[in-house]
């Protein structure tokens, strides 16, 4: 390709730079919009339902049925992200963060929030308006009461002290915290940490300094469960290109092995705490009446893998398994070049009569082996000869 125009900051390479950081520097700020009013959206949500149950003792006494209802029917309406345990945790966001409190921050105190006063905020400082509407709440001026992005604030809310988590809320704004930071200094105790030190500044000064791993680009912050189950968008979950097919392929010779086999999802998400896993395939066993949880490993097999299946198969016990049915069972399938191994877990089944009872009408596990590490090399034999058809064209 010929040079367009000079090197340097007033040539090609200088139009280019501006351009990328004008995308990069948009981008975030979308990111950071769409968590803003996301936020202030769920906090909202959460205040009508602490006013409604407010508004009397009756409704008081059936505050659990009102949020399950109503989880119900946003879910049908909204989809899974509005379920009555992400309506329980937008009330406690709005009690943790009531109206009051929000107006102390400094991105609050040059604006006059439409917010109609609830009974708790009666002590305010008067600065919060009532409105003749609910539907007049002004979200984009209430978004700018929240600058930490939603996952912020659902992390902050299993901090149990309260001057801890001032003290968290505060240093990820002072510092600029991504979450993976925020989740990374809770977990290490700064807090607790920092009140016993003698040397409290370098300890502060040295916590604004990010680690490998911490930065969220704008594309993870847009792709992030919470924002896409907000804007109502498809989760594609990103995986290698082999491990996607070698899942398709697998769940496909399942289900040609027999009528037995009845597939319920692929890419199943699921939270635990704060924390997002996806399964890769989920199937039900007719003649066992049992869910079959399978992760596919693109690796050898560890100790970790084990210890996650079982966490997804407790999971799926309390949450999935319906009345009459079995206890699940997890199959844990890991390919690598010159390692391949499979691992039913079985061992969370009542009894040893049970135990062998699935592990006779399960596939054998050699031939799911044996059937992934073929197509594993179809797959490289096609990638292959589509790199040489390449080369030849040039």
């Amino acid at each position: 390709m010929s040079d367009i125009a000079p090197a340097g900051p007033e040539g090609y390479g200088g139009i280019h730079a501006d351009i990328v950081a004008l995308l990069d520097a948009a981008r975030r700020a979308a990111a950071r919009s769409v968590n803003a009013l996301m936020t202030a959206s769920y906090w909202e949500i959460g205040r009508r339902i602490v006013e409604f149950e407010q508004g009397g003792q009756e409704r008081a006494s059936y505050g659990d049925d009102l949020i399950k209802r109503l989880g119900a029917d946003l879910s049908e309406q909204f989809g899974r992200g509005f379920g009555w345990r992400n309506l329980a945790q937008m009330r406690s966001f709005y009690l943790t963060w009531p109206a009051n409190k929000i107006l102390q921050t400094p991105s609050a105190k040059s604006k006059v929030l439409q917010i109609h006063q609830t009974p708790s905020d009666k002590s305010s400082t008067g600065r919060i308006a009532e409105t003749p509407s609910r539907n007049s709440i002004d979200l984009p001026a209430l978004a700018n009461s929240f600058p930490l992005p939603w996952s912020a604030y659902v992390r902050l809310l299993s901090v149990k002290s309260e001057a801890a988590r001032a003290f968290y809320e505060t240093e990820a704004l002072r510092c600029g915290w991504s979450v993976r930071q925020l989740d990374r200094q809770v977990n290490s105790q700064f807090y607790e940490r920092i009140a016993l030190s003698r040397n409290k500044a370098a300890m502060l000064q040295k916590a604004e300094a990010a680690e490998p791993g911490d930065a969220i680009t704008p594309e993870q912050a847009l792709k992030e469960p919470f924002v896409l189950e907000f804007l109502n968008l498809k989760d594609e979950y990103s995986e290698s290109d082999l491990e996607d097919a070698l899942i398709q392929h697998l769940a496909d010779f399942l289900l040609e092995l027999g009528d037995d086999f009845a597939f319920i999802g692929r890419q199943r998400r699921l939270r635990l705490d704060n924390n997002w896993f996806r399964i890769d395939l989920l199937f039900f066993h007719r003649r066992l009446r049992s869910l079959l949880v399978i992760d596919l490993k693109v690796g050898e097999f560890s100790h970790a893998d084990a210890g996650q299946m079982h966490m997804y198969l407790n999971y799926a016990r309390e949450h999935w398994t319906k009345p009459g049915e079995n206890p699940p069972v997890g199959l844990v399938l890991c390919t690598s070049k010159g390692s391949n191994e499979a691992h039913y877990a079985l061992d969370g089944l009542p009894n040893k009569v049970m135990a062998a009872e699935y592990q006779t009408m399960l596939p054998d596990e050699k031939l799911l082996i044996d059937e992934l590490e073929k197509t594993r090399r179809a797959l490289e034999a096609k990638r292959v000869g589509r790199g040489d058809a390449g080369d030849a064209g040039r």
